[in-house]
């Protein structure tokens, strides 16, 4: 027990890291707490498997990783492109750059790949 109280565990979260003996398995108690840092979008908690010893945080592997623009923007974006406006239409509307949109469309589809991967396989459906 520390100084503040007995240590949070992190059983919500798995390391990243696919050579880790522990990677992507949650509940192995390798996961410690590694302090916070801001962002445009609020606190984000760091963290480091005790196994490998990598470091990462709550955006790792996500499609908003080291994007520097807030969650707000990226998800309004996204929606404006799903309802069918043109980049073009959605760049002066947000005000921001053409290819920035096409980054963020691009790591969406990436990302909605491995989402469908995990759907398909919960649901058992070939």
């Amino acid at each position: 027990m520390g100084k503040r109280g007995p240590k949070n565990s992190f059983t919500y979260v798995a390391c990243p890291n696919g050579r880790c003996d522990m990677g992507g398995k949650m509940n192995g108690g390798n996961i410690v707490a590694n302090g916070t840092y801001k962002t445009k979008n609020g606190a984000v908690r760091k963290y480091i498997c005790k196994n490998c010893g990598i470091v990462f945080n709550d955006r790792t592997g996500t499609m908003v990783s080291d994007l520097r623009t807030k969650d707000e923007t990226v998800v309004r974006a996204l929606r404006l492109a799903v309802s069918g406006m043109s980049i073009r239409a959605i760049s002066k509307e947000l005000k921001v750059n053409q290819e920035t949109i096409s980054r963020w469309l691009v790591r969406a589809a990436d990302h909605s790949d491995d989402v469908k991967a995990v759907l398909l396989k919960s649901k058992d459906i070939t």
